[in-house]
């Protein structure tokens, strides 16, 4: 064998033993099952199927028709969507499609900034910029680590942007879409909801459900709370979704991942069998982990909301040399997490930020409880508080996590950290 394909596979190797001995806890990550890694590996992934559903610009895609189909079916039973596009290749191309479909450089999106929770995409130095928009952001209230509704309307009545952009990276708490609807429909602005991180909640129905709230575009990654290849899906009216095709192909789509077109429509049916289940328990996961993290002497946020209602936390590790050395720490005792900006950090101080992220929805996929939430605290507290050595706590979390190694929540229970041979 070539040693650079050697060097690469031991590599990857490491790379699955890494996870395997360690507890998985950034927001935006998740595993799949068995099933879909099967599909995710099959021969769709050498080929192209440029076009829609029966009209394609290449032969030999009847099968793959078969299969985007069916995602197509699955997705509007599972989300009660009137018009759904699963072509995009990530969310932020899903956000990009959704800017160019209902936007033109120079219009105005209202959307949080960076250091309140906002994802990238929505800022001027990614995709929102790319389309050319201006950018006027939600007016936010720290304590309840949410958009201010009240200052929200009157600054939708007031500015009258194009696009009023809801969803966060960092993502606490259900959004105003509802509060905001009347104004917005005043002003002739549209509501675009980015569920990239609680598309898994959403579907589980344990979160909040924009459609029905008054949103126009749900975008969201497939990878994150919603546990499937990575990718996303476009949920839409049925009045823009031509708009919302175009853009997508041939707009800022050449060719899709029809493998995780695939493995998404696998993943669809899971959550329909157990997506409420799932969503249930990581949101209790979360909260119990909070819980157990602040009895710590942590500093976790929204304590008097009861720190969250998605899958994550968010801890201001200030006092404790800030969230790199405090992520870097906790890396070093397998437990995977990142620094964060908090609303009071400074954007331009991204690399040294006050806080950490926590998410829980891949333990959760392993079935961990509140009772497992208890030891992971118990280990996050000897590396933060008690500067114990973080390789001493290693030993402990590799101890725990070899009680956890298989997917729940789907058709096929099987190994989450198996390399394939």
């Amino acid at each position: 064998m070539d040693s650079e394909i050697r060097h690469i596979i031991n590599a990857a190797k490491s790379h699955t033993k890494l996870y395997g001995d360690s507890l998985p806890m950034i927001a935006s990550e998740n595993i799949t099952s068995p099933i879909v890694r099967r599909l995710v590996a099959s021969d769709l992934g050498h080929r192209y199927a440029e076009g829609k559903v029966g009209h394609r610009y290449y032969q030999g895609c009847k099968y793959i028709d078969q299969i985007e189909e069916s995602a197509i079916k699955l997705t509007k039973r599972l989300f009660e969507a009137e018009h759904v596009n699963v072509q995009p290749i990530s969310g932020v191309n899903a956000n990009i499609a959704v800017f160019f479909a209902l936007t033109r450089p120079g219009d105005l999106l209202m959307p949080l900034n960076v250091p309140h929770g906002g994802h990238v995409s929505h800022a001027r130095y990614s995709a929102a910029g790319i389309r050319g928009l201006k950018i006027e952001c939600h007016p936010f209230n720290n304590e309840e680590m949410n958009i201010d509704t009240d200052l929200m309307v009157k600054k939708i009545l007031n500015i009258k942007p194009r696009i009023v952009m809801f969803g966060a990276s960092l993502f606490l708490f259900p959004h105003p879409v509802k509060e905001a609807q009347q104004a917005a429909e005043e002003v002739g602005a549209k509501i675009v909801y980015d569920a990239a991180h609680v598309l898994g909640l959403i579907a589980g129905k344990q979160f909040q459900d924009p459609l029905r709230e008054g949103a126009d575009v749900v975008t969201g990654s497939t990878h994150k709370t919603f546990p499937g290849p990575q990718g996303a899906l476009i949920l839409c009216k049925s009045d823009i979704a031509n708009e919302i095709d175009d853009a997508v192909f041939p707009g800022t789509v050449s060719n899709h991942h029809l493998h995780h077109v695939a493995g998404l429509a696998a993943t669809l049916s899971e959550m329909i069998a157990f997506g409420e289940d799932y969503a249930k328990q990581t949101i209790a996961n979360a909260k119990a982990l909070g819980q157990a993290l602040y009895e710590t002497g942590l500093d976790v946020l929204c304590e008097k909301k009861g720190f969250t209602e998605s899958h994550q936390i968010a801890i201001d590790v200030s006092k404790h040399k800030g969230g790199a050395k405090v992520a870097s720490n906790l890396e070093r005792a397998n437990i995977i997490a990142n620094k964060n900006l908090l609303p009071w950090d400074d954007v331009n101080n991204a690399d040294n930020p006050s806080g950490i992220r926590l998410g829980v929805q891949e333990l959760t996929r392993l079935n961990m409880k509140e009772s497992e939430m208890q030891e992971v605290a118990s280990f996050i507290k000897r590396v933060v508080v008690d500067a114990e050595s973080p390789e001493k706590v290693k030993k402990d979390v590799m101890h725990l996590k070899r009680r956890y190694q298989i997917v729940h929540y789907c058709f096929d229970e099987g190994g989450a950290y198996e390399f394939p041979e």
